[in-house]
């Protein structure tokens, strides 16, 4: 017998059993970027890796050791997507929607990083985000931050969250702050690790992103960019901090948060659980005004945010918040060939009047108890029943699985009469 062949590792199959979930989350952010007049964009999956290497930086974990890049037939180096941003910069660009113009934009779909698969986290893994463009006051950074505390809400995880927010101000004030950040480094530099000595070298920031629990009390005890940022940077974040507590949206200002991806600047905010373990992060983003000029638009000030759905759908399966799976409304059971010419024209045609009901047809035969046992087993609410004694009759016998009724005849024409009744929402 021939080996059964496995998932890519970090690779994994969404089964059934889970997609209910899965469905719930994805079609509650389609309602909520429906509320708040965003419009869908969708970029390809794989780019030139030269788009990230110009965007996210060439000196960060996802470039340096998380990327699937690979030669094409052309010699051409492509990449699958890491992260949505740039390939939503790029497709901009490419159809031009960026110049004299604002958008608003939301995207769904798969990315990869080659990293070690943990809980909630993948190397196929799926993101929502959001993306806006030509807006350079603080409203859209609050409206961004503000449309996520009621997604939160829409999927009930609202009491499982906290925010995060910090500011990085202008490359200006960031580069009058890195002397000082460096200068403090080195005076611990006997007890930095090598990814911390490497970056102290070449992007001195991302040493305050590190994770090394051995680097917590150097970190915290490091000067702060929030003491150190230009007037009107300062000015700024103040305005955005007023606003979320006029919407009585609560914050921490995590003075260390500088996210993991050079194209940052401004504004930038985590939503952060515990229920998850290390991986607390759920929801990330920020202003990247320089971006789009960095690969080669217009000066564009933009800012943009994007969440994991499996982290998602763990803390949704840890809620409150019970998502009714996709079991059929209906079961339907045909004993013999005449059965078989009478149900059938009248399953579809049920179908075609009431597109919301769901209709599983036995479609194996068996024995009639094995088939009543298919029928409570699938979940549905009815299941109805074709024999030779109904055609003659031109009556469907209907039983509710889920309650203790009493079975019943219903004449042909009245059965979608009956469904509108009782399937009601």
């Amino acid at each position: 017998m021939s080996k059964i062949l496995q998932a890519i590792r970090g690779m994994n199959d969404l089964l059934p059993e889970n997609i209910a979930t899965w469905q719930f989350i994805e079609a509650s952010f389609r309602k909520l970027m429906t509320q708040y007049a965003y419009a869908e964009i969708r970029m390809p999956i794989v780019e030139k890796t030269e788009l990230f290497k110009r965007s996210i930086g060439e000196v960060t974990d996802i470039v340096e050791k998380e990327m699937y890049t690979f030669d094409d037939r052309n010699g051409d180096s492509l990449t699958l997507r890491p992260e949505g941003t740039a390939s939503c910069v790029r497709a901009c660009l490419q159809n031009g929607l960026l110049y004299n113009q604002q958008q608003r934009l939301w995207y769904m779909g798969p990315m990869f990083r080659h990293e070690r698969p943990q809980k909630g986290r993948y190397r196929q893994f799926q993101q929502m985000g959001v993306e806006a463009f030509g807006m350079s006051g603080p409203d859209i950074d609050v409206e961004l931050i503000a449309m996520i505390a009621r997604f939160w809400k829409m999927i009930g995880i609202e009491n499982d969250v906290r925010l995060e927010i910090n500011s990085l101000g202008t490359s200006a004030s960031r580069t009058a702050y890195k002397s000082l950040l460096v200068e403090y480094l080195k005076q611990h530099i006997d007890k930095l690790d090598n990814d911390s000595l490497r970056r102290l070298e070449t992007n001195p920031l991302r040493v305050l992103d590190s994770k090394n629990p051995e680097l917590t009390a150097i970190i915290l005890a490091a000067p702060k960019l929030l003491d150190h940022l230009d007037e009107v940077s300062a000015q700024y974040f103040k305005n955005i901090c007023m606003q979320l507590e006029a919407l009585n949206i609560e914050y921490v200002v995590n003075t260390s948060l500088v996210r993991g991806l050079d194209y940052y600047s401004q504004t930038v905010f985590e939503w952060v659980t515990d229920t998850l373990g290390a991986q607390g992060t759920v929801c990330a983003g920020g202003r990247y005004d320089g971006l789009v000029e960095q690969l080669g638009g217009k000066e564009t000030t933009a800012i943009g945010f994007a969440m994991g759905v499996e982290r998602l759908a763990l803390m949704v399966e840890q809620s409150d918040n019970h998502i009714k799976p996709n079991n059929p409304d209906i079961y339907v059971i045909i004993a013999g060939d005449k059965a078989r010419q009478f149900m059938f024209p009248l399953i579809e045609s049920v179908r075609g009047t009431q597109p919301d009901i769901s209709i599983l047809v036995n479609c194996d035969g068996g024995s009639f108890k094995s088939q009543m046992k298919r029928a409570d087993k699938s979940g549905a609410t009815y299941v109805f029943i074709a024999g030779d004694d109904e055609v003659a009759e031109n009556k469907v016998c209907v039983k509710n699985l889920r309650e203790n009724e009493k079975q019943q005849k219903i004449n042909k024409d009245e059965l979608i009469e009956f469904i509108k009744n009782n399937f009601t929402n």
